[in-house]
């Protein structure tokens, strides 16, 4: 087990690199939660106030 967690003595340039890719990959998925969730906040707002996608009011 040590063997596989030295990595060959290349164990100082792979772990970081499984960190900094795991870590850039959850700030992603956590910016892309928060834009969604402004995204479909933004769509409510829009929809209450009775604008359609292009902007016009809609007549119902």
């Amino acid at each position: 087990m040590s063997e596989f967690l030295a990595m060959g003595g290349y164990a100082a340039f792979v772990w970081p690199s499984y960190v900094i890719g795991i870590g850039g990959l959850a700030v992603l998925a956590l910016v892309s939660l928060r834009q969604w969730r402004a995204a479909k906040a933004e769509l409510g707002r829009l929809e209450a106030a009775g604008l359609s996608r292009r902007g016009r009011r809609e007549d119902r």
